[in-house]
């Protein structure tokens, strides 16, 4: 489930269009020794007009990661590239703009499947498919400035960190390990 980013081929438009953008950076071909795997909302169909495409890798060496992103994407529009810290893991993040797209590129020493922006993804599209209602409910907060995870709490009436609590939620469901 959502590992393969050609399923956009045949989704709404701005999944096309994403796809042919990735498609024509070579990304998830350039980037395939991390597992490069497209998550968000722009896969599960309730992305807005600010969202971006998020694009999440492992990562064990930081220093080769760093040196073939710059090499790859520094010439990009608005490129900047940081250095952080998530749930105590570091993180290496890569910010451009193509073809009318940001891209955040996130690498991170953690298999990609078990990143909670991948179980994120795969709790909300669950939630989705199980209540289609949620989606207008979950698209009118992001509009109003709500971030996916936290707008997706409040609707469910989950309390406490979204981020973690979302994961905790979806264990207990049943959707995610």
């Amino acid at each position: 489930m959502f590992q393969a980013v050609n399923y956009s081929v045949e989704g709404n438009n701005k999944q096309k269009r994403a796809y042919q953008a990735i498609q024509a950076l070579n990304l998830m071909n350039d980037l395939k020794e991390f597992t490069p795997i497209l998550c968000g909302t722009v896969p599960i169909g309730i992305d807005v007009d600010t969202s971006d495409l998020d694009i999440i890798m492992e990562v064990d060496d930081f220093s080769a990661f760093e040196k073939i992103i710059r090499e790859l994407y520094s010439k990009q529009d608005n490129f900047q590239l940081k250095h952080t810290n998530i749930r105590g893991r570091k993180v290496v993040k890569a910010n451009f703009v193509y073809d009318g797209f940001e891209f955040e590129l996130f690498g991170q020493s953690q298999p990609v499947l078990s990143q909670h922006a991948y179980l994120h993804m795969v709790i909300e599209g669950a939630l989705l498919k199980e209540n289609p209602k949620l989606k207008e409910k979950v698209i009118q907060l992001k509009k109003r400035g709500y971030k996916t995870e936290p707008a997706f709490c409040k609707v469910l009436g989950i309390p406490g960190d979204p981020y973690e609590n979302l994961v905790v939620f979806g264990k207990n469901k049943g959707i995610i390990d």
